[in-house]
């Protein structure tokens, strides 16, 4: 899914008021973090993760992240990165991104 610079804006937008749910730290971009980077997908649709280590690295492992958890990375802002997937639950969708 791509995303046009005005969805990016709306979704960075929202993510504001979104405190991060995922954390990469020491340990790296294990399974589980991909695992529970995804189920917080699934949930919210909107999700920040925070990089607690590997901070010279992040915006590889950011991209990484996205690909292998099926998401589009909206944002790298600072520590955080953003992340955008439609839930696959139709009655689960909070999020209607705006044309163009």
């Amino acid at each position: 899914m791509d995303l046009t610079s005005t969805q990016r804006s709306f979704l960075t937008k929202l993510a504001h008021e979104v405190q991060p749910v995922v954390m990469l730290g020491k340990a790296g971009l294990t399974d589980q973090v991909i695992a529970a980077l995804s189920q917080a997908l699934e949930d919210h649709e909107l999700v920040k993760m925070r990089f607690q280590g590997f901070k010279d690295e992040k915006r590889a492992l950011a991209i990484t992240a996205g690909e292998r958890s099926s998401a589009v990375l909206v944002r790298l802002l600072g520590n955080n990165a953003v992340y955008f997937r439609v839930s696959s639950d139709p009655d689960k969708r909070k999020i209607r991104l705006p044309r163009g």
